[in-house]
């Protein structure tokens, strides 16, 4: 049975994610912590006087914990700690991260809600482009996650042993279960309506930028069209990151969940949930592009970013609309 891990009935290969994946996590956590660290520092000096800053700032947190989940996973899957560190895993960070993941996901399609009502209406005034709406929502945002995610860890509640810990689902008993099937059901509908939303809005957006380039494409051109480019940032980010793994959780989750599953078929179903959930997982990384494309207060206060003009500032005077989306 070595290099297997599983239950009797389906033992599980775990070559891959026991050798490849935790190096390829780890490169991820030094990564991720090093650009969120900075990031931190940089929102420490940046007022909370936008609903745009607000939900950087919150999607910086969901990333931050993110980040600090990934060496329990790291350690797990290479075998280096003990069994209980995996029924840790399977109890609390891998819900954490999930649920924090989640959260950053709803907040990138905030982040787009917000930019599209920058190019509807650039002057306009209303409740929700006032900071009190954003806090209101993102407090909202993470009690929701954390209340669908909770059961998840109460109901993980079945007696750990070094057996028993090679597969999460083995911990959770009936009603577990059929929990971890409703998440799944429900994390798939976030997904989907926060994608679709986000679609439509980058319609609108991309026909304005599309606009602004026709009206100034003889002024700049080349300065101007990276920065008309830039604004397609948080929609790439989302796609990348979470439509892949959202491709492959589906199967997955019902190979879990009932005994039927061919054995072969459901350890490729893990590999490649494996595979898009690493994806996932360089979110972590991706989101400060986000912060140093769209967020001007951002980049000046990083030090590395000081005393240069950026396309965004060189650009003020040309495009209201493209403006409105990326000087946050």
């Amino acid at each position: 049975m070595q290099g297997f891990n599983g239950s009797e009935r389906c033992p599980r290969d775990t070559r891959i994610t026991q050798l490849v994946f935790p190096v390829l996590y780890t490169a991820v956590f030094l990564t991720g912590f090093l650009l969120n660290a900075v990031a931190l520092w940089a929102f420490l000096h940046v007022p909370s006087s936008s609903t745009f800053i607000i939900y950087l700032k919150n999607t910086l947190v969901a990333d931050l914990i993110m980040t600090l989940m990934l060496p329990f996973k790291i350690l797990s899957d290479s075998h280096l700690g003990p069994w209980q560190l995996r029924a840790f895993v399977c109890r609390f960070s891998s819900v954490v991260f999930y649920e924090t993941m989640y959260v950053g996901m709803v907040l990138l399609g905030l982040i787009a809600f917000d930019r599209f009502l920058k190019i509807i209406r650039p002057f306009g005034k209303s409740f929700v482009k006032k900071p009190a709406f954003a806090k209101m929502v993102s407090i909202l945002v993470w009690l929701v996650l954390f209340l669908i995610s909770l059961p998840n860890m109460i109901l993980n509640n079945r007696e750990a042993t070094p057996v028993s810990v090679r597969k999460c689902a083995s911990l959770k008993g009936p009603l577990g279960l059929k929990w971890h099937r409703v998440v799944n059901y429900i994390s798939q509908f976030i997904f989907w309506t926060v994608f679709v939303l986000m679609l439509l809005f980058y319609v609108v957006i991309a026909r304005k930028v599309y606009s602004s380039y026709k009206k100034f494409r003889s002024k700049d051109h080349k300065s101007h069209k990276r920065l008309e480019g830039k604004v397609f940032v948080v929609v790439a980010v989302f796609f990348v990151c979470f439509a892949p793994f959202h491709f492959a959780r589906v199967p997955y989750t019902h190979s879990q969940t009932h005994n039927k599953t061919n054995c072969k078929l459901e350890n490729q179903l893990f590999i490649t949930k494996e595979t898009t959930l690493f994806l996932a997982a360089t979110n972590i990384c991706l989101d400060p592009l986000i912060y140093i494309f769209l967020c001007k207060k951002f980049t000046e206060r990083l030090p590395c970013m000081r005393g240069r003009r950026t396309p965004a500032s060189s650009q003020e005077h040309q495009s209201s609309q493209t403006d409105n989306f990326t000087l946050g």
